[in-house]
């Protein structure tokens, strides 16, 4: 059966046509992503892609959203849609559907994908658990956090949001972000810290700290000045940026007991030669009395383009038994 998916974030909506078979993706086609702020709805977005496509859609719908989902209304987190999902027979076409969190999506993708999807972090060199926990995060827009559990039947994925839990400062510089961000939100969690937006405040606490001007920079600009090592500011950001990660991902994994951790999120990918080359794995395990559990978890990164989609695809799949 062909289903569209769509991953749908709080910067691009990103569509793609998979097949699926036996409560698992067979295929999946190229994506198109399209900007959210170019289109005033989902459903004027879903039109262009099928014009894009130049064939009609099919008519199941496996929608991932950056929000809470359940309710009658979905309103998502950093993006102005809304989605109603009693209407989608309506609105999109579409006669069978699912609507899911976007790393619960992430979170089949990691259920069903090989291990050839995956890039070894830290900790034992061993492959993700056949039974038990795996806890799953990224930064991107926001900071996704989801797990899964595998056992006998098959798997389940369960959603949070776990990247609104509270920052735990480590250090003085943390410290000094942590006060910088207090002025603008009372309250400081993961998000603000170790999504794609908080770069612009590690950049500025960093030059706060080292005497500098503070140049007002967006993320994309001081994320464009890291990336290519443009900027020893920039730069810096980044270490700090993937120290906070490995933290945060390290805070998670005592939270939800797991046997394996998995780096998503539209930044991961982007990270991969920065993560393995920073102290994000030293970060991960320094949890005082519990440093040898942590370093007993394998961590990975998740290296495929497109696990929002691919998940969306597989959480349709499992929930219509196809």
């Amino acid at each position: 059966m062909e289903v569209v998916a769509v991953d749908i974030g709080g910067t691009h909506a990103r569509f793609a046509v998979a097949e699926v078979a036996n409560g698992r993706v067979v295929s999946i086609s190229e994506p198109i992503t399209q900007k959210v702020a170019e289109h005033g709805s989902l459903q004027l977005a879903w039109q262009a892609y099928g014009e894009a496509l130049g064939r009609p859609l099919p008519k199941a719908a496996a929608l991932a959203v950056a929000s809470p989902v359940g309710g009658d209304i979905i309103k998502l987190t950093n993006n102005p849609w809304i989605i109603r999902p009693a209407l989608i027979p309506d609105r999109l076409g579409a006669d069978t559907w699912t609507v899911v969190n976007d790393f619960e999506a992430i979170g089949h993708a990691v259920a069903q994908m090989g291990p050839e999807h995956f890039l070894h972090l830290c900790g034992p060199d061993a492959a993700l658990p056949d039974k038990g926990a795996i806890t799953v995060c990224g930064p991107g827009t926001g900071l996704g956090v989801a797990q899964v559990f595998r056992h006998r039947a098959g798997y389940d994925v369960i959603a949070t949001e776990g990247g609104h839990s509270d920052f735990a400062p480590l250090d003085p510089i943390e410290d000094a972000l942590v006060k910088r961000l207090r002025k603008t939100y009372t309250r400081v969690s993961k998000e603000r810290v170790v999504a794609g937006p908080a770069i612009v405040s590690l950049y500025e606490t960093l030059a706060e700290l080292e005497g500098k001007p503070v140049h007002r920079l967006d993320d994309k600009a001081i994320w464009s000045l890291a990336l290519e090592g443009k900027d020893e500011l920039a730069v810096a950001a980044l270490d700090r940026f993937c120290l906070s990660l490995g933290a945060v991902a390290g805070d998670l994994a005592l939270c939800h007991g797991p046997k394996g951790v998995v780096i998503a999120g539209g930044l991961g990918l982007r990270l991969k030669d920065h993560l393995l080359q920073s102290g994000f794995g030293q970060r991960f395990v320094a949890k005082g009395r519990f440093q040898g559990l942590m370093s007993s978890i394998p961590v990975k990164l998740i290296t495929h383009p497109q696990p929002g989609l691919y998940g969306a695809a597989a959480a349709f799949a499992q929930e219509h038994a196809l």
